[in-house]
């Protein structure tokens, strides 16, 4: 049996990008993308950035002090709707660093075709506490994996 592996993106200078195919699951009655969806795949895109710059958010979890990302505000803008079979590439950049907090500009597009827009403010926070704690070194550095 050969090998499985996941989808993997590509960096594009530090811009990360992660293929996502439209399967009938994700369409709406009206046969487009749910809108909820999009969120998913921006989601999905966000965790492969991070294992492709070397981090595994699991490492995290198993501490004496599990810590993660958590969602402050997405704000998305939807331009176009992606279709059954369509092929998509979610880009992510991160545009601002704080402290405990990241601004992430995210592009949903259909080959040329912009799609959608999101941008999101994730905050890294301690699970046990439940408050911000600044986010480590190692993931604020793009750095692909090679």
């Amino acid at each position: 049996m050969s090998k499985v592996t996941a989808p993997q993106g590509r960096f594009e200078g530090d811009k990360f990008w992660f293929p996502a195919r439209i399967y009938y699951e994700d369409t709406d009655a009206g046969g487009v993308v749910f809108y909820a969806n999009y969120l998913k795949f921006s989601e999905r895109a966000r965790t492969e950035f991070l294992r492709a710059i070397g981090v595994t958010q699991q490492e995290a979890l198993l501490t004496d002090n599990p810590c993660g990302f958590m969602v402050r505000k997405v704000e998305a803008d939807y331009l176009k709707p992606a279709v059954l079979d369509d092929l998509l590439s979610i880009g992510v950049e991160i545009v601002k660093v704080g402290g405990a907090s990241a601004e992430i500009l995210q592009e949903i597009r259909r080959g040329d075709d912009l799609l959608a827009v999101i941008k999101t403010v994730v905050v890294y926070v301690s699970f046990k506490s439940k408050r911000p704690v600044r986010i480590p070194e190692n993931m604020l550095t793009v750095r692909p994996e090679e």
